[in-house]
């Protein structure tokens, strides 16, 4: 194919349209960076921290509860060992908030 048909770049130089095209993308992509605000925002420790605490405390209640309720159903003493294991699961939930607090977000 000779350098001179048309859609061929000959070696060595570019097409002007692509150089162009390039510079509106990258203005482009700027421009959606200014009106987002970053490229790609990180959760800060903070909101990790909060997601912790929220999965800590559902996870605490609910484990406690569903294991009360599977020893409610074996020794047939309902509603002693839901309540008994829900406020342990609860108890445990707090620990484990406590303990997530006290870490530093950075």
């Amino acid at each position: 194919m000779n350098a001179d048909e048309p859609g061929q770049d000959p070696i060595g130089t570019e097409d002007g349209r692509l150089i162009s095209l390039e510079e509106r993308l990258k203005a482009a992509n700027q421009a959606e960076a200014v009106r987002t605000g970053s490229k790609h925002k990180k959760p800060s420790k903070g909101y990790s921290q909060g997601n912790r605490v929220l999965a800590e405390l559902i996870a605490g209640i609910a484990g406690g509860a569903l294991i009360g309720w599977l020893i409610d159903r074996w020794l047939e003493t309902t509603p002693w060992a839901l309540l008994v294991m829900m406020f342990l699961g609860i108890i445990v939930a707090f620990r484990n908030i406590i303990r997530i607090s006290n870490e530093r977000p950075e």
